[in-house]
């Protein structure tokens, strides 16, 4: 999972083609500490649809804000500039709901085509 560290930097993503998943996070989270183990076998299950990316909530607060993230872990999925799906909430997420949801936002993207 790439790590996006600057505004400029996700704005240039969004810029790119192509579905891009953005993980907020922050490393005091525990809920984020336990969906760790299982990302890695989701973004290689999902590498040919969309790219990963990582945000720490709490360096890039303003963002996080604008994007409406009001819990962590949470996920939003933009294709070709164009906000497709989230994930948003304070609740533990697990592997089986994060998987859904990428599921669905990987469809979300072939309608889009």
């Amino acid at each position: 999972m790439k790590s996006i560290e600057t505004i400029e930097q996700f704005e240039q993503v969004l810029k790119q083609p192509g579905i891009h998943v953005f993980l907020f996070t922050a490393n005091w989270c525990s809920d984020c500490v336990y969906i760790k183990p299982f990302m890695p076998s989701l973004e290689q299950k999902y590498e040919e649809a969309m790219d990963f990316y990582s945000v720490d909530r709490d360096q890039l607060l303003d963002l996080a804000i604008e994007q409406g993230i009001m819990g962590i872990p949470s996920f939003i999925a933009y294709k070709d500039g164009k906000r497709i799906a989230s994930f948003i909430s304070s609740l533990r997420k697990s592997e089986q709901e994060i998987d859904a949801f990428l599921q669905d936002t990987r469809n979300k993207g072939e309608k889009e085509c």
